[in-house]
């Protein structure tokens, strides 16, 4: 079904009842070094690969943000061919922000072309499947470089809904089928002390939106003091934990309480807030993997207790920008395009 949207309304929901607690404690750093992923020559053809994922066939998927260009590379790692080239018509990518890839090899990219933020599907091989516009509106900018991490660049993709984080509609992330409706908004934004800023205030409930393999929700705050939270199928809030340790305490203890503004196009000046996190995602197994701005990520257990902290090491210790779970038991990261087991380290 292909189906583009105009700009959306949205409902305002409350969130469900607080459980809170702490996931701090140090553990030693595991160091994962590299077990494959693509040849230097292959990824020498990427500008600025965002995104990293395998289909079901083994073939590999990748984004590059700067190229506007979504490429696929075949089983044996030999050669690359273009699946989505730049455009801003249907079909095409323009100032893509993420990809995701279902168990089921749908390949989903958000993108904003004209400053309108949208969402399509394809197969593998690059037809449309469908699409649709996201509300347009001037928000906060979650910056990382030159990326912008909120709106759709929070996208996660089901397989049969999308998950993205908008704090402006009330709630913090909304749940929308594949033609673009809103199912259902989940979470409360949190207090942040800027409630009379509300650029700032918005700004500090930006994060990732996950969904759980075994059912349920992960939210992942970005900026601010970070934290994660745990909701249920219906939506429910089970827990929530604080993202701590010695690699970012120095970044906490120097949270500024001010922050730059940025004029848009609309005259209007946002702020510019830097997150802490640089992206999370759900293993097979329903741990939460979480990349901090330091080259170390935290894992955490269902019940939201860290029990690893791992360092990626490709050529250099690697800041993970996109984690992408297989079946057999690797994660694939960017930058850089490496592979590494997820069972083994050395401390």
């Amino acid at each position: 079904m292909r189906r583009f949207l105009p700009p959306l309304g949205c409902l305002i929901v409350a969130g469900a009842v607080a459980g809170t607690g702490a996931a701090g404690r140090h553990l030693p750093a595991e160091i994962l070094n590299a077990t494959g992923g693509l040849p230097a020559h292959i990824v020498g053809q990427f500008s600025d690969a965002i995104g990293f994922a395998e289909t079901s066939t083994g073939e590999s998927i990748v984004l590059d943000r700067r190229a506007h260009t979504l490429y696929a590379v075949n089983r044996q790692k030999t050669s690359v061919r273009k699946v989505l080239v730049v455009g801003f018509e249907e079909g095409k990518v323009l100032r893509p922000g993420v990809l995701a890839l279902s168990s089921d090899d749908i390949l989903a990219v958000a993108d904003a072309p004209n400053a309108l933020e949208r969402i399509q599907y394809f197969s593998t091989s690059g037809t449309l499947i469908g699409g649709f516009y996201l509300q347009t509106r001037s928000a906060p900018r979650l910056s990382l470089g030159p990326l912008i991490l909120n709106g759709v660049g929070s996208m996660s993709f089901t397989g049969k809904t999308f998950l993205v984080n908008r704090p402006e509609t009330g709630a913090l992330f909304s749940e929308i089928d594949n033609s673009g409706t809103v199912i259902r908004q989940i979470g409360t934004l949190r207090p942040t002390g800027h409630e009379r800023d509300a650029d700032v205030h918005l700004a500090m409930n930006m994060g990732l939106p996950l969904a759980d393999p075994g059912g349920g929700y992960y939210f992942v705050f970005m900026t601010g003091v970070p934290k994660f939270q745990k909701y249920d199928a219906n939506g429910a809030l089970v827990f929530e934990r604080h993202v701590e340790g010695i690699e970012l305490d120095r970044h906490v203890q120097s949270l500024p309480t001010t922050w730059p503004r940025r004029d848009t196009a609309e005259g209007r000046g946002l702020p510019i807030v830097p997150p802490l996190v640089r992206a999370a995602a759900v293993d097979p197994s329903g741990r939460l993997w979480v990349s901090l701005v330091e080259p170390y990520t935290y894992v955490y257990d269902k019940e939201g207790q860290k029990v690893r902290t791992v360092q990626f090491k490709g050529a250099t210790a690697i800041a993970a920008n996109s984690l992408f779970f297989t079946k057999d038991g690797r994660v694939l990261v960017t930058p850089g395009c490496y592979q590494f087991s997820t069972t083994s380290g050395n401390k």
